[in-house]
């Protein structure tokens, strides 16, 4: 069995164990996604024949090379199993067959070798093979026959890119590990939230787990296009970003704003709520956030329920962001007051994670700043000064009003204004001036 690295959806869709279902264009096949008469017709053919609607289906890759379009399911003749070898006693008696199945669809193969036989079969040592899988974020499995033909490309691939000399052992294992934790929470929402809002029975009777399966068989393959496109147009924004830097070192060491917003007395909030109306109100926030600092040019780093962190490469996007957030919290009843601290300073990146004074700054102000109001730095400030988004001071901004007012022409437009506050002490990081930002 092999694996084809070309990506899916360039076969015929048609299903030979389906007649009647041609191919069509992406956005027919997106109709029959909601189709629910459908999806009642998959699921009724899965009870009444549930050998026969897995021997012979288009595979959800359909078009791969390995041609297993005609692949015999994992609980379709057992005893034979695949190549007619026989399965090991005891590998898959115990798990749910349903599982199995659901496994086998989206992994596109069934469970063939054990980790020394994958690591034998991709030609690198156990103990490399182990270090790419415990970071990509799997357990240990002992050695259990319970990986794939995909399980031995993706060890391949990495391995000859390492051999290759276009990565380091280290950095191997680096990009195994960033992709494994970010897939795995986008796996884990998909599950807990989209998932489950898309599984409700089309009809009165008809049990969730009954129609998991052919939502999932009609589903995956316009995820995964999805999610390919979205990557390749992160991955082309970030790159832009990078090759501006005016040297190499910038390129890792850079000079950024970074903000933290924080919803107030959320510790109180989360004794008073229940916990469905805490999981709602923190996706509100998460979800208003995100769409903020997108829409403005800043780029979220993270989120921890209460809190969010956030990079601009310009400090007047940063304080836009900022003072959006407080006014559109506001405007909502239903939230909490919010506080914003930024910082603006050399900033670390690794693993699309920022660490560095500038952010330890940056959170330690958001600790300190008065209810539904933004403090920044001493840099930031001087930022938005040189920029020409602030003026240095107000008398500075009624001098230069009245100047032009004389000369007939239009004071300088100001965006922001700065009110210096007094100094404080903050744990970890000295004395420091933070300033109060506002709108003008």
């Amino acid at each position: 069995m092999t694996v084809d690295d070309s990506g899916s959806g360039t076969g015929d869709p048609a299903s030979d164990g389906e007649p009647g279902r041609a191919a069509g264009s992406v956005a027919d096949t997106a109709a029959a996604r909601v189709d629910r008469t459908e999806l009642h017709a998959r699921v009724e053919e899965e009870e009444q024949d549930p050998v026969d609607a897995q021997d012979g289906r288009t595979d959800v890759h359909n078009g791969r090379a390995d041609g297993r379009d005609s692949r015999t399911d994992v609980q379709h003749n057992r005893t034979g199993g695949q190549d007619g070898r026989t399965d090991q006693p005891g590998d898959e008696s115990d798990d749910d067959p349903l599982a199995l199945r659901l496994e086998q669809l989206i992994l596109g193969a069934e469970r063939r070798y054990t980790p020394f036989q994958a690591a034998r079969s991709a030609g690198v040592s156990m103990e490399l093979a182990s270090r790419f899988w415990r970071a990509m974020g799997f357990a240990d499995i002992g050695q259990a026959k319970a990986l794939t033909e995909a399980d031995v490309l993706a060890l391949r691939r990495l391995a000859g890119l390492v051999e290759a000399g276009l990565l380091s052992e280290a950095m191997a294992v680096q990009v195994a590990r960033s992709t494994g934790q970010t897939t795995a929470r986008l796996a884990e929402w998909q599950i807990d939230s989209f998932l489950e809002g898309l599984t409700e029975p089309p009809e009165p009777g008809m049990t969730r787990t009954e129609v998991t399966y052919p939502l999932i068989e009609l589903l995956l393959p316009e995820l995964e296009e999805f999610l390919i496109y979205v990557w390749r147009r992160q991955l082309a924004a970030a790159t832009g970003r990078v090759v501006q830097a005016a040297d190499d070192e910038e390129m890792v060491d850079r000079r950024l704003a970074v903000g933290f917003a924080d919803l107030v007395g959320f510790t109180r909030l989360t004794r008073r709520m229940e916990e469905e109306e805490l999981g709602e109100l923190v996706e509100a926030f998460e979800t208003t956030a995100a769409d903020l600092v997108a829409a403005h040019g800043g780029r979220l780093i993270k989120t921890l329920g209460d809190e969010v962190l956030y990079a601009a490469d310009d400090a007047g996007v940063a304080a836009e962001i900022a003072l959006r957030l407080i006014e559109t919290m506001a405007n909502d009843e239903t939230m909490p007051e919010l506080r914003v601290g930024i910082a603006f300073g050399t900033v670390t990146t690794r693993m699309g994670d920022v660490f560095g004074t500038t952010v330890n700054l940056a959170s330690r102000l958001t600790s300190i700043a008065p209810k539904d109001a933004v403090l920044v730095d001493g840099a930031f400030a001087e930022e938005l000064i040189r920029t020409g988004d602030a003026p240095a001071s107000e008398a500075v901004a009624v001098e230069e009003a009245v100047a032009a007012e004389k000369e007939g022409e239009e004071p300088p437009a100001y965006r922001f204004g700065l009110q210096p506050m007094w100094q404080r002490a903050v744990r970890g990081l000295g004395v420091v001036e933070p300033w109060l930002m506002s709108r003008r």
